[in-house]
């Protein structure tokens, strides 16, 4: 059976030694490589050959969520396992939208890091349990903010034009309605969405996904 290359980064010496020290010792696990920062990411991984690189979401220089959004310029399907010692929420989700296949708290024990390794190789999300709960909570508050915005089919219409960077001239002209009638349309949308801005509007349009329906 084939074992699983695991090229590891973490600017922590202690932590890097213990890992790499479960990673060789593992039957289904081989240790490639073990890094201090991301410097040389790519040179890195080309040296030790990876099948998954576990890495570590803080780190000087460069930190991690860095690294994944530059590991899928040049390697789009290697797989990433995060590690981090907190659950913090913004770090969580950057990471996992910058493409790393999972995460998984740092004090997880040794068995289920390794599953995670494999897991995340075979195309899994593996994510420590209180790091998934964050997740669900995550999308079911964006879906419930979503849906107590009630925009109409009208000024989703009108708001789409304005994420695509249309005036408001362009767009009454496309939809066949006056400068006016689309001043009032917005209007409703910034109270709707409680915004004060044109910039505010597009923004929370992009984050909550609205024209998806």
């Amino acid at each position: 059976m084939k074992k699983l290359r695991v090229t590891l980064f973490d600017d922590n010496d202690l932590l890097r030694e213990s890992l790499t020290e479960v990673i060789s010792n593992s039957d289904a696990h081989e240790f490639a490589g073990a890094f201090p920062n991301c410097l040389h990411l790519a040179d890195d991984i080309l040296a030790t050959h990876p099948d998954v690189i576990l890495m570590d979401i803080s780190m000087p220089e460069m930190n991690g969520i860095e690294a994944v959004k530059l590991l899928r310029s040049h390697f789009p399907d290697m797989p990433v396992l995060m590690q981090t010692v907190f659950e913090d929420d913004t770090s969580v989700f950057d990471a996992i939208a910058a493409g790393a296949g999972g995460y998984i708290l740092k004090n997880a024990p040794s068995h289920k890091l390794l599953e995670a390794i494999t897991e995340v190789y075979q195309g899994g999300a593996p994510m420590s349990p209180l790091i998934a709960r964050k997740v669900v909570q995550h999308f079911q508050h964006v879906q419930h903010e979503k849906e107590s915005f009630r925009l109409t089919t009208r000024e989703l219409e009108v708001l789409q034009y304005l994420v695509q960077g249309l005036p408001y001239k362009q767009i009454g002209d496309k939809m066949n309605i006056g400068y006016d009638t689309v001043r009032a349309h917005m209007k409703k949308v910034y109270e709707k969405l409680h915004v004060c801005s044109m910039t505010e509007a597009v923004a929370k349009a992009i984050k909550f996904n609205l024209f998806k329906r």
